[in-house]
């Protein structure tokens, strides 16, 4: 076991941006805090056979990569806030930590090595936070409300009263709301508020919604409404699941995120699932359209096409555009925000269980040039194994897209599915990259692009 006193070697970072080292005896060490590079002792926490895990205690030769982290509540004390991993690395280093994360696992996982390395897509480190789910916990023994994230690696929120990854004037309102829910009757019975913004050409709009356990009281709604006049917001309620969100009055300013290279505007609700960071959304976009790069006589299907984020602009190129999603009412969602942007004529929406595809669905949906695939974190393993299925046994009449743009959240599950399309589906992979989507976060978002072998 590594002693307290043993100065380690850190050679890399793991997924969870853990320095991994190795101790006297061959063991592998991971541990938080420490960067490559830097020598360290640490404590033990977790000891097995295999690895131990701890935490840096001492620091004898820092990193150059290392920076002053840009928030109160990041570090290794005691309450630290676990909402972000790696606030001690400059963000160019984060970056390419992530291209190598994305590239380890394509190697190791499919043995597949893209011909090209995309330049990473980047953006602003800090207010980037256009979506968070925000937990509060009403603290009767301390006579205060917390708002915010969970302590690292604990069930307790931590003392966040700034949080500079959220957009300033969301940053400034923490404690003003820790305030408000103080003040309100039903504060033991308010478990989270959930941030969303949207886009309007005049500015921001803020939406903040209450997930409340009991019917508020007229007290309470008032207390709500001078908060939303005095801080520029407007309040929506969940009394019980997502569908049961509503706006505490009837009328407010249209949430909606624009992609003005389309001239495309989508409206949407808060609890819908849209993209975190709307700027690196817009550059996202944008290049996995160029690299599908769809002509006006090509169909193109949009597998998991959600509200229609990459559905609508590739309309807006290609011939023809299909999006499929899971649920009917997602799908009428997309079918609306094509119509609101005058592109019916050029899209048709279905909704299919992608997660049980097989050969046959894949031929009933007809022949396609191209595919975007954009799954949720579980990856398209069922999309990959039926199109697997499809070259080992060809059907007349149908032939596999020539290109297929896969946008993942996951980089296990990517390299999963690109070991399918390529030893087993007939496809190369040209290319592939990272996309920086939550910066000082371990979490890493890709792209990848495959084509007929």
């Amino acid at each position: 076991m590594t002693t307290n006193s043993e100065w380690l070697q850190v050679e890399s970072l793991d997924l969870d941006a853990q320095g991994v080292a190795r101790n006297a005896e061959g063991k592998v060490v991971f541990i938080e805090g420490a960067l490559p590079g830097e020598q360290v002792q640490v404590r033990v926490g977790r000891s097995k056979n295999a690895w131990e895990q701890g935490e840096m205690t001492a620091l004898r030769r820092e990193s150059s990569q290392r920076v002053r982290p840009g928030c109160p509540h990041f570090g290794l004390h005691p309450g630290a806030c676990g909402g972000c991993k790696m606030q001690h690395l400059d963000a160019a280093a984060q970056l390419a930590v992530k291209q190598r994360v994305l590239e380890d696992n394509l190697q190791h996982l499919a043995k597949v090595q893209p011909a090209q390395l995309l330049r990473p897509i980047h953006g602003p480190a800090w207010g980037y936070r256009y979506r968070a789910r925000l937990s509060v916990r009403h603290v009767a023994k301390k006579g205060t409300v917390l708002i915010g994230f969970h302590e690292r690696k604990s069930r307790y929120l931590a003392d966040m009263q700034v949080c500079p990854v959220l957009p300033p004037h969301v940053s400034a309102m923490l404690m003003p709301l820790r305030a408000l829910i103080g003040s309100m009757d039903q504060r033991d019975r308010l478990p989270q508020i959930e941030l969303a913004i949207g886009q309007r050409t005049d500015g921001l709009v803020t939406a903040l919604v209450l997930r409340h356990l009991e019917p508020l009281t007229a007290a309470d709604a008032d207390r709500l409404r001078t908060f939303a006049a005095d801080h520029g917001v407007q309040w929506w309620l969940q009394p019980k699941g997502p569908d049961t969100v509503h706006l505490l009055d009837a009328v407010g300013p249209e949430l909606a995120y624009a992609l003005p290279e389309y001239g495309i505007t989508m409206p949407f609700k808060p609890t819908d699932f849209t993209q975190v960071n709307h700027p690196i959304n817009s550059v996202l976009v944008g290049r996995a359209v160029r690299l599908l790069d769809p002509g006006p006589a090509e169909r193109v299907i949009d597998w998991f096409c959600g509200l229609g984020n990459f559905t609508l602009p590739l309309a807006t190129r290609a011939g023809a555009v299909l999006g499929i999603e899971g649920s009917e009412t997602l799908v009428q969602r997309a079918r609306d925000n094509a119509a609101r942007n005058g592109l019916s004529a050029k899209t048709q929406f279905a909704a299919r269980n992608l997660f049980e595809l097989t050969a046959d669905d894949l031929v009933a949906q007809g022949a396609a040039d191209k595919w975007l695939v954009d799954p949720p974190r579980e990856g398209a393993f069922a999309l990959a194994k039926a199109l697997a299925d499809l070259h080992a046994e060809p059907r007349e009449g149908w032939q596999p897209p020539q290109r297929i743009v896969y946008v993942s959240c996951n980089p296990a599950t990517l390299a999963r599915d690109a070991g399918l399309l390529v030893h087993q589906a007939g496809y190369r992979c040209v290319a592939a990259g990272a996309v920086n989507m939550f910066p000082h976060t371990a979490h890493v978002e890709s792209m990848a692009v495959f084509e007929r072998a």
